[in-house]
């Protein structure tokens, strides 16, 4: 058990969609928030970083850094994604290792895992196949910051853990149509559709793929629950359990938005991994589940664009 009521806790991206989301459930823990933004530190720049927690002394930390984006610009800037990721990773977790941090969570991606890895995908399927290659770059740097974390817990014995949501969205994502992940991009195009500002919504690929989606509030529940609960060297899944094919995904987004699908495939973009759908018994039998269903998730998040983040 670790307590967070009392402790200095530094959260790494605080705000990108899933940093922001731990702030607003931290906002209960009774701790004492540090947050610092990109101007006034830049997170792969080792030195600065160690210096920054040296000063700051966080007892707890979450690294909800990252570099993220959809199927468009991992395959456009595959440099980057791995580049970057690996930087924040490795500066985070040796800085925190060097001042001597109590406990350290670093958040990954569902996407580490092989491209065709039997469902549910289980923690033990990592490494076991090739990657989806639409975002090599980004799940290889997602491995290493896994494989870090547990080097330094085996050979310094550092209290650091990892997570791995599935596909994550909610308040404070990307809408960007070019850019984003496919649940945002969807909300994004059935608003434009409703508006008046498409004649059709656009699908990638069949439809036919299937994936889970968490909302990232229920995910920042899990992190917390999580850095309280759980001390072991291998990753943790988070997840619903359940999942949904890219076609039926984008009716319910046009269901939920209130506009008629007019829905037109792009059978020249690609439909990436066939299915990824998370075993989340490891999490459940340490006593979490997911709260939000994707309806009202959906609704949720799409009520918040109206209020003006568009």
């Amino acid at each position: 058990m670790t307590d967070v009521a009392g402790k200095r806790v530094f959260v790494a991206g605080h705000r990108g969609m899933v940093g922001s989301a731990i702030l607003r459930r931290l906002a209960s823990e009774n701790c004492e928030v540090i947050t610092i933004d990109r101007a006034g530190l830049d997170l792969r720049d080792g030195a600065k970083v160690t210096r920054w927690i040296r000063r700051e002394k966080p007892d707890l930390i979450f690294v909800a850094a990252a570099k993220v984006g959809g199927i468009l610009s991992n395959q456009t800037y595959p440099a980057e994604f791995l580049y970057d990721n690996l930087l924040i990773a490795t500066n985070l977790v040796h800085a925190a290792h060097v001042v001597g941090s109590e406990k350290l969570l670093f958040l990954g991606s569902s996407c580490i895992y092989p491209k065709l890895a039997r469902q549910p995908i289980t923690e033990d399927a990592l490494l076991t196949g090739a990657l989806e290659p639409t975002n090599e770059a980004y799940a290889v740097a997602k491995i290493a910051g896994i494989k870090l974390a547990q080097a330094y817990r085996s050979q310094y014995g550092a209290d650091f853990i990892s997570v791995m949501p599935t596909n994550l969205y909610g308040p404070g994502d990307n809408y960007d149509t070019h850019t984003s992940h496919v649940l945002p991009a969807m909300i994004r195009k059935a608003h434009m559709l409703k508006t008046g500002r498409a004649e059709s919504f656009v699908l990638w690929g069949t439809g036919k793929p299937r994936r889970e989606f968490l909302h990232a509030d229920d995910c920042a529940d899990a992190c917390v629950f999580l850095m309280k609960n759980y001390s072991e060297a291998g990753h943790v899944n988070v997840g619903t359990g359940a999942d949904i094919s890219i076609a039926d995904l984008a009716h319910l987004v046009c269901e939920v938005v209130g506009v008629e699908p007019r829905i037109e495939h792009d059978l020249g973009k690609p439909d990436g991994t066939p299915r990824k759908l998370l075993d989340v018994s490891k999490l459940e039998t340490l006593g979490w589940t997911a709260r939000i269903p994707l309806r009202e998730g959906i609704r949720r998040t799409y009520a918040d664009l109206l209020t003006g983040m568009f």
